[in-house]
């Protein structure tokens, strides 16, 4: 559905460097607070984009209202947010300069217009797929990734 092989998805996630993760939960029953904690553990500089938490922690790492807001050049916006509300954080995203190499929509996260903007704009984008569950996939077994 998103056009990305897993040699690309495999390129991603050894290339990037820091991960927007949108609609982090400091809840630590919710998959955005896990897949934020995995991110952490495998070495990513993070930043939980959350306007209901903006100027607190979330996994220990500050959060911010709005992608703008985040210090540093995002390499991957990760999106934890329903497919209905993807396409207004893809456009967020596409307003940042520089532009985020990745666009990346969780599991069960699809909006094709949106995705094509991105593209549009030279951004890579994933949907309906989880970084863990790639990293699981793509680098078990003997070529185990260390970052």
């Amino acid at each position: 559905m998103d056009g990305v092989s897993d040699d690309e998805a495999r390129s991603i996630l050894t290339s990037v460097s820091t991960i927007a993760v949108v609609g982090a939960s400091p809840n630590p029953a919710r998959p955005s607070n896990d897949i934020l904690g995995f991110l952490i553990a495998k070495g990513f500089e993070t930043y939980p984009v959350n306007p209901g938490h903006a100027g607190g922690l979330i996994r220990g790492r500050p959060a911010f209202a709005r992608l703008a807001d985040v210090p540093a050049r995002i390499d991957m916006v990760d999106v934890f947010r329903r497919s209905s509300a993807a396409g207004g954080v893809v456009d967020e995203a596409l307003r940042l300069d520089p532009l985020p190499r990745v666009i990346w929509m969780q599991l069960g996260v699809v909006d094709e217009e949106a995705a094509e903007r991105g593209r549009a704009k030279g951004v890579t984008v994933v949907m309906n797929r989880c970084p863990r569950i790639e990293f699981r996939r793509l680098f078990s077994g003997p070529q185990v990734m260390a970052r």
